[in-house]
């Protein structure tokens, strides 16, 4: 089988690569565990080479059908991750890229799959930002409508709607995973409106202050970065009746707001006696008008009751980072 991730140079990507190699299968067209004997990974750019010899990185521009289909390619086994998209910020501030890329770029890897055939799995990487307006009830579950009011949530619920319709023509076996907002994610901070969330556990890990553009009382849906990828793999390796006709898997979160997040790191800062930056307050409206068209709780018991794993405490998401990324 091969595996080709989108977005195979990100932070998910890359940890789902990692995840996939260790395991070494995924569920095949004859619903066994199948030996993964080829890893694509696409990306932009990539940080660091490959060294794994099943693993091969190419470059290049989703939004480039030729690039997509011509690194997909044909005539064997695939499994498809597709995680590359832009942000959110990005896409308000770039609305023509953000179609060309999230939206064109869905549609060329879904035409690749399409390609491959009817038992060809697909695993599309969606967001919670596609809920949101009036329509947006708390909490926000799998059944409720659809009504983005970002357009990053717009092409998101766009290609959950493609990822729908493929499956039930039998283009290809679809599914596609609504993330909530992940964390922590190591580096820098990025253009995505949500990424304070990350920011307010990870400068202050590292002895720096964390500059909030949100309320200290807002609420939002988040859950770890392993609970993500191991549901990832959980949902590309569910049989397709028990989805039916709804192809879209809300993972299960939890409802963090900044106090809450204050409150895990002084903890921990105690029982480690470890040297804690402070979270200061920078309130900025853009950041916050986003945020406010997002859910702030999820309704995940559809997941949960089809396998997908519930998150650990906050407390433990916090220690799975500072294990992997501070204290290594």
């Amino acid at each position: 089988m091969q595996v080709v991730i989108t977005g195979g140079g990100g932070f998910l990507g890359s940890q789902l690569c990692q995840r996939l190699l260790k395991q070494g299968s995924l569920v095949g067209a004859d619903n066994q565990q199948t030996p993964i004997e080829q890893i694509v990974l696409l990306d932009a750019r990539f940080a660091v080479p490959a060294t794994n010899p099943i693993v091969r990185q190419i470059v290049g521009d989703i939004g480039n059908r030729d690039f997509v289909f011509d690194s997909i390619g044909r005539n064997q086994p695939t499994s498809v991750f597709h995680l590359a998209s832009m942000v959110s910020g990005e896409c308000e501030e770039r609305f023509d890229d953000a179609l060309r890329v999230n939206l064109d770029g869905g549609r060329h890897v879904f035409e690749a799959a399409r390609r491959l055939g009817r038992s060809t799995r697909v695993v599309f990487a969606s967001s919670i930002a596609c809920f949101g307006g009036e329509a947006m009830r708390t909490p926000c579950a799998d059944r409720d409508k659809l009504t983005p009011q970002t357009t990053y949530g717009m092409t998101k619920a766009i290609c959950e709607l493609l990822i729908n319709d493929y499956s039930r023509k039998g283009f290809f076996d679809g599914r596609s995973a609504r993330l909530p907002t992940v964390i922590v994610r190591p580096g820098k901070p990025n253009a995505a409106a949500s990424s304070w969330a990350s920011g307010m556990f990870r400068e202050p890990l590292h002895g720096e202050p964390c500059l909030l553009p949100v309320r200290r009382d807002q609420p939002h849906p988040m859950t770890g970065y392993r609970t993500v990828i191991e549901s990832l793999v959980a949902i590309h390796d569910l049989p397709a009746a028990s989805l039916g006709d709804d192809r879209a898997v809300g993972l299960p979160a939890h409802r963090v707001t900044p106090e809450l997040a204050e409150q895990t790191l002084k903890a921990i800062a105690r029982q480690d006696n470890r040297a804690m930056g402070e979270i200061v307050d920078s309130f900025d409206a853009r950041i916050q008008g986003i945020v406010n068209n997002w859910p702030t709780e999820i309704d995940g018991s559809r997941g949960v009751g089809l396998g997908l794993p519930k998150p650990p405490s906050l407390e433990t998401i916090v220690r799975q980072y500072i294990e992997d990324f501070v204290d290594k």
